[in-house]
């Protein structure tokens, strides 16, 4: 099926009874390009990172834990004086270590104890972190069919510092 056919149902039918009409006069239709530039413009939620433990600090070879929160959600819009309904969703989240490694994973991360996200540095220093959370999109005109957005949005949260300590062990009595 032609791009072209699955959105012609976002332009109102025909009357052929009315010949009056010219054909020419039918309602501008609804492209993926203009479903896109729409997706792009809609204000998506700021990323946002967490990483555990808290403080900025966390030692050397320790399996440092890293999250951030995204949920789904609807936004409503008129577009060429037709509803358009865009189902937003996270799709990936990238994470930048800032030692040089990434990872993306499907999931936003969780608190500890539920480690899903980890990383352990191999050196000391001071490093700047972040992740990008990527967005995607189905959309539907005037309560007509669920159609994917052919595009994503990225939204990269600001960079968090952290400093990575070696720790040194002392015997307590």
């Amino acid at each position: 099926m032609q791009d072209a056919e699955l959105f012609d149902f976002c332009a109102p039918p025909a009357d052929p009874a009315d010949p009056a009409a010219p054909a020419e006069a039918a309602a501008p239709v609804i492209t993926p390009a203009i479903v896109l530039q729409a997706f792009q413009e809609v204000p998506l939620p700021d990323a946002v990172l967490t990483i555990q433990p808290p403080d900025g600090l966390t030692l050397v070879n320790f399996d440092t834990n890293f999250l951030t929160e995204a949920e789904p959600f609807v936004e409503n819009l008129t577009l060429l004086t037709n509803a358009v309904d865009l189902d937003i969703t996270p799709t990936s989240y990238t994470w930048d270590f800032g030692d040089g490694t990434t990872r993306t994973t499907t999931t936003p991360g969780a608190p500890y104890p539920d480690l899903e996200v980890t990383h352990a540095y191999e050196r000391t220093g001071t490093y700047q972190l972040n992740v990008t959370i990527t967005w995607s999109a189905d959309f539907r005109v005037n309560g007509g069919p669920w159609i994917p957005v052919d595009g994503t949005v990225p939204i990269t949260s600001p960079d968090v510092a952290l400093q990575v300590q070696e720790g040194t062990p002392v015997l307590v009595d």
